[in-house]
């Protein structure tokens, strides 16, 4: 008898350990979205006061100074209000093919035509950089469309920073030049250096 009491009691006891963690699981709290009716405008989630400035972002999140996040929040700035790329140099070319070949190959192809491997399963082909529209295209528009997507292509904003974006562009004008080269640049004498195999590089 004493042995079952002793059971009960263990049982008791977890089911005490279980419902207290549920309990931290699930504080009540406010989500983003809940509404309140502390607030005179009805929302839970609160503005940041004015004249309030990140001071750290992304890889800047693990350093201990904020000038470093305020630096890197003037150049997306800046990156952000450009009208077109940055004079290209192969260091920049080649951060282009990288995030190119992650976020863009997959259904623009990695030469640009469209035929990527998920338009080829179905999904809608983009179109082709090598169109006289978008050889003829402000750098800009590349850039607005990778930043607020365009018909199916969703917005990348979200993951590719302002200047990747840039970098991007500059990589899609140089395959745009690759695609459409006059037959004299087959013959230069001075070769173009190569950009060697991409990688996907972590952000």
């Amino acid at each position: 008898m004493r042995r079952w009491l002793a059971l009960l009691a263990a049982a008791g006891a977890l089911a005490g350990c279980e419902r207290t963690m549920k309990d931290m699981y699930e504080q009540p709290k406010l989500g983003p979205d809940a509404a309140s009716p502390l607030w005179a405008d009805g929302k839970g989630s609160r503005p940041p006061p004015p004249g309030s400035v990140p001071i750290a972002m992304g890889d800047l999140a693990k350093t201990s100074s904020g000038r470093r996040g305020r630096e890197e929040l003037v150049a997306r700035a800046a990156a952000q209000a450009a009208s077109a790329a940055p004079a290209a140099d192969i260091a920049l070319l080649r951060r282009g093919q990288g995030r190119f070949d992650i976020y863009c190959a997959p259904c623009h192809s990695i030469v640009g035509d469209g035929d990527g491997m998920i338009a080829r399963r179905g999904f809608p082909h983009p179109p082709s950089f090598h169109q006289a529209r978008l050889r003829d295209a402000p750098d800009r528009h590349f850039f607005d469309v990778i930043t607020q997507g365009y018909g199916v292509m969703p917005p990348y904003a979200d993951r590719v920073t302002p200047q990747d974006r840039w970098a991007i562009v500059a990589y899609i004008r140089a395959l745009q030049l690759s695609q459409a080269a006059p037959p004299a640049a087959a013959g230069a004498s001075t070769p173009a250096p190569s950009l060697g195999a991409s990688s996907p590089e972590t952000s």
